[in-house]
């Protein structure tokens, strides 16, 4: 009897997991791949460039759709005095367009396509000032076997600060260091370049959070094209609602990246050991980005409204940004409560040093813009 039941509850899993993994998806992926910004005056033109590529061997998919709306962070409506958007595609295996009309593209198998996107727009002058980013919000759709999807993708064209505006001491020990809101389009080695001071020691500790990290990465997710099923639905219902996983959303982000085998055990595993006062077992268990997923609103605008993973490769990211600034390098999780995580850094013995001094969350967990946190070496003694 006890056998059967085994075999039941094993085969309940299986059906589970081949569910999970057999769910249809789009293998089309978007990316952004380059920007310029032209000033006319009181015009302001970017023009971009994004990839589209088909990730799959043996399925065509078609692009029956794709639409952009433009958004200024950082102003008001009312201070925009127009706002155009040009959508050109730029297909290699046909003619370029003359109109503006978008025809349906199949994008055959292990192919990419791209599209240029070009924003133009005037303000108000005593709005020029404010302007934290041109945000493009990408609506465009998917058909094909799978049948069709609406994906919704978005990054940041950034509005980049002058070298006088970023905050740099001389005197304090640690220092948190303004940058223009980052994105996809930025590179996180050259971030920590542009805006590391001059009066750098190699000594001196650079601190980047995991959210702006992952964010540069494009890790993150708009959480329109997350699907939740029941499972999530039912899991998220234990957590605090202060959790990242207290949502449908944020619950099958994770089960979509560890599994849905995994997420319950760790989550009957992590309710038996909360039984008997034992906490934080399924973070334990579920994987590391059970830890790291920042859900909606946990981010600064406009990824408010995404779902962000925690960053990759963090310790390979350390080890090149030290040899390459020729500084100590840290990538961390902060939070108001004094609660400091060390993701990876390339000298394990300043550990200590970085929890001491990042304790207080100089950083902010608001809008801030304070990404970089600069230990000095005094900091150390």
């Amino acid at each position: 009897m006890l056998l059967n039941s085994l075999f039941f509850i094993i085969f309940i899993f299986f059906l589970i997991e081949i569910n999970h993994y057999l769910r249809q998806n789009s293998p089309l992926v978007l990316k952004p791949k380059k920007f310029k910004k032209i000033i006319l005056d009181s015009n302001h033109k970017y023009i971009t460039l994004v990839e589209i590529t088909n990730l799959k061997k043996r399925m065509e998919v078609m692009i029956p759709s794709f639409n952009v709306n433009p958004q200024l962070i950082g102003i008001s409506t009312n201070e925009i005095i127009k706002i155009n958007t040009k959508i050109k595609p730029l297909h290699p295996d046909e003619e370029e367009q003359e109109n503006d009309y978008w025809s349906t593209y199949i994008l055959k198998a292990k192919k990419s396509t791209f599209v240029e996107i070009e924003i133009e727009y005037e303000i108000q002058n005593t709005a020029l000032n404010k302007i934290k980013c041109l945000w493009l919000d990408i609506e465009w759709g998917n058909y094909g076997p799978f049948g069709y999807f609406k994906r919704f993708d978005g990054f940041a064209l950034p509005n980049f600060l002058e070298i006088s505006e970023v905050n740099s001491s001389k005197t304090n020990s640690i220092d948190p260091i303004k940058t223009h809101l980052l994105g996809s389009l930025d590179d996180p080695i050259g971030i920590l370049k542009s805006y590391m001071p001059v009066n750098c020691s190699p000594t001196d500790i650079l601190t980047i959070g995991e959210s702006p990290l992952a964010v540069m990465q494009g890790r993150y997710i708009d959480y329109r094209n997350v699907n939740a099923n029941l499972i999530s639905r039912l899991i998220c219902k234990g957590f605090h609602p202060t959790s990242s996983l207290a949502t449908a959303y944020g619950m099958q982000t994770l089960i979509n990246i560890s599994g849905p085998t995994r997420v319950i055990i760790s989550w009957l595993i992590g309710g038996i050991f909360k039984f008997f006062g034992v906490r934080g077992m399924f973070y334990r268990l579920a994987g590391e980005q059970a830890r790291l997923i920042d859900d909606i609103t946990g981010t600064t605008p406009p990824y408010d409204k995404s779902i962000v993973l925690g960053p990759k490769d963090t310790q390979t990211f350390c080890i090149k940004a030290a040899k390459v600034l020729n500084i100590n390098v840290a990538v961390v999780d902060v939070n108001d409560l004094g609660k400091v995580k060390i993701l990876s850094t390339n000298n394990d013995n300043n550990a200590e040093t970085i929890k001491r001094a990042l304790s207080s969350n100089p950083a902010g967990n608001a809008n801030q813009q304070t990404p970089l946190v600069l230990i000095r070496s005094d900091e150390l003694s």
